[in-house]
C-alpha cells in the first residue's frame, strides 16, 4: 500500500471497532488507530500511560471485525527497555495486525533504534512480517532549531532504517520544500500527519509522500461534537438538539 507513487495511502485514524468498520465501509485500504483516541476511550491520557492489555484486546477485536490490514499506534512501546517493548508487542503480533507506529518522542534516536531491532527480532522469530513505521517528533516537539530539523530528521531516518524500520512518520512537517527534500533524502516511504496547511493528496504524491494520516483530528472533532450536544441537552433538557443531521 506504500508502493504506489501516484496514490498515497490515506488513513483516517480511529479508536474503536465501530469506527474501524465504518472506515472500511467507506473504502479505506487499511485501518489505523490513533493512540490518543484509544487512550481517551478507555480512560487514559495520551502519552504511554495506557495499559497494554487494553490496546492488545482492542487490536484483536478490530482485526476480527475488518478485512483490510490494521495498523496500531504503539506510542513509544510503553517502556524505555527494548526487551520490555518486545514483550508488550507480542500480543499485538498475535492479534494479526499488519503494522505499527512507534515513536522516539524526546528520547535519543539510539533508543528507538534498539526498540525497532527488538521488535524485528521478535517478528522474525514468529515468522510474521509487520510494517514498522518509525515516528520521529523532530518537528512535532521542536527537538532542534528550525534550521536543523530537516537534517536531524534525515539523520534519524537513516538510523531507524538501519534498525529495520519500514517507514518514516514525520508529524508536524508541513513545509513543501522540506517535505520534498526529506522524501528525496531517505529510502523509507514518508508518512505525514494531516494539517490544514498541507497541500491536497495529489500534490503530496508529486513530492513522493506515500502516506497521510489523520492523527488525532477525527477523535478530537468527534469528542468536541459529543460535548457540545451533551452540554446543550444537560442545560436545556431539549431533545431537539438531536435533530441535527
Amino acid at each position: 500500500l506504500h508502493a504506489n507513487p501516484k496514490k498515497p495511502l490515506i488513513l483516517p485514524n480511529i479508536w474503536d471497532v465501530a469506527g474501524a468498520r465504518l472506515i472500511e465501509s467507506l473504502g479505506a485500504k487499511a485501518v489505523a488507530t490513533t493512540s490518543a483516541g484509544v487512550a481517551w476511550s478507555v480512560g487514559y491520557p495520551d502519552g504511554n500511560y495506557m495499559a497494554t492489555r487494553l490496546q492488545a484486546r482492542l487490536a484483536e477485536e478490530i482485526v476480527k471485525a475488518v478485512k483490510v490490514p490494521v495498523s496500531v499506534d504503539f506510542e513509544a512501546g510503553y517502556s524505555n527497555k527494548p526487551s520490555v517493548v518486545a514483550e508488550n508487542f507480542k500480543p499485538l503480533a498475535a492479534a494479526g495486525i499488519a503494522g505499527i507506529n512507534i515513536e522516539d518522542g524526546t528520547a535519543a534516536s539510539a533508543l528507538l533504534a534498539k526498540k525497532i531491532e527488538a521488535i524485528k527480532k521478535l517478528t522474525s522469530s514468529l515468522g510474521v512480517d509487520i510494517f514498522v513505521n518509525a515516528r520521529t517528533d523532530v518537528y512535532l516537539q521542536d527537538l532542534v532549531a528550525d534550521e536543523k530539523k530537516m537534517q536531524e530528521t534525515l539523520d534519524r531516518a537513516a538510523v531507524y532504517q538501519s534498525a529495520g524500520a519500514d517507514g518514516l512518520f514525520v508529524p508536524g512537517l508541513t513545509d513543501v520544500s522540506e517535505i520534498a527534500q526529506i522524501t528525496q533524502g531517505t529510502h523509507l516511504p514518508v508518512n505525514l500527519m494531516s494539517s490544514s496547511v498541507l497541500p491536497k493528496i495529489d500534490e503530496l504524491a508529486k513530492i513522493n509522500v506515500r502516506r497521510l494520516s489523520a492523527g488525532t483530528a477525527i477523535a478530537q472533532i468527534a469528542y468536541k461534537h459529543v460535548a457540545r450536544l451533551a452540554e446543550n441537552f444537560l442545560k436545556n433538557g431539549d431533545s431537539a438538539v438531536f435533530n441535527e443531521d
